[in-house]
């Protein structure tokens, strides 16, 4: 039987606090101070959460460790010949410095371009619609000016889920004990669950997909399970189920 909203405000009281952030890339979002460094920070970390969580963390104070004390700023400063230079070495995975050096680029021609990449996001915002779905392909589609970094900014051609975009959403557009809340205007109740494989398998167990695939539709179908218990705020869950699965407790 799926639990109701009950069981999940217990998961979210137990789980959903700030000492449980630690290993997790968002503990870069907190790190600094200003907007501008938050959402830059954020995209940074948010992309290159892929594969092992500890290898994670090291790759993303890779790229935020030469950044110096405002990535914001060092990105305006910094022209393509340092980038390239700064970041030649770097690897994660799939992503080679060269990749960085575009993703990089996109972030610091959006911020030039539209002062804020929420204000970028906002312009493919359409308030009529139920989730962000669209807004996240017209975001990526703004962001890669200079280039498209695949392993970093997935193409929104393919329909996968998003997953690491969806979750710097979580990041910017909440506020509360975990997530910074750094943007004003992107509502909560848009948001779309960051579909990874502990979410999924909760998802599965708990009843509220028998999808086994990892796509835009099935994290959609996941998101309507969790707006009918929280609807101006479906993806409040996320963390603290996710971060019980991680540390081995089931839920």
């Amino acid at each position: 039987m799926t639990p109701g909203k009950s069981y999940f405000e217990k998961v979210y009281r137990e789980y959903n606090r700030p000492e449980f952030i630690h290993p997790d890339p968002l503990e870069f979002v907190w790190r600094y101070k200003s907007p501008a460094d938050r959402e830059t920070a954020g995209l940074i970390a948010a992309c290159l959460a892929y594969g092992n969580v500890n290898q994670i963390l090291k790759s993303v104070e890779k790229v935020l460790g030469p950044m110096g004390p405002s990535p914001a700023a060092w990105l305006a400063k910094a022209d393509k010949a340092l980038i390239k230079k700064t970041f030649a070495a770097f690897k994660h995975r799939f992503t080679t410095g060269a990749e960085l050096a575009v993703f990089l680029l996109n972030i610091k021609e959006a911020r030039a371009a539209h002062g804020s990449l929420e204000a970028l996001f906002l312009k493919g915002l359409d308030a009529r619609e139920a989730t962000v779905e669209k807004a996240i392909y017209a975001f990526i589609n703004g962001f890669n000016t200079c280039g498209c970094a695949p392993s970093l900014t997935p193409c929104p051609e393919l329909k996968s889920s998003f997953k690491r975009v969806n979750l710097y959403l979580r990041w910017m557009a909440r506020k509360d004990a975990v997530d910074p809340g750094v943007w004003q205007r992107v509502p909560a109740a848009g948001l779309i669950v960051p579909l990874d494989t502990h979410m999924r398998q909760v998802a599965m167990r708990l009843g509220m997909t028998a999808r086994k695939d990892t796509s835009m539709k099935t994290a959609s179908e996941i998101t309507a399970f969790f707006r009918k218990i929280s609807p101006g705020d479906p993806v409040k869950y996320d963390f603290a189920l996710t971060r019980a699965g991680i540390r081995g407790n089931n839920v």
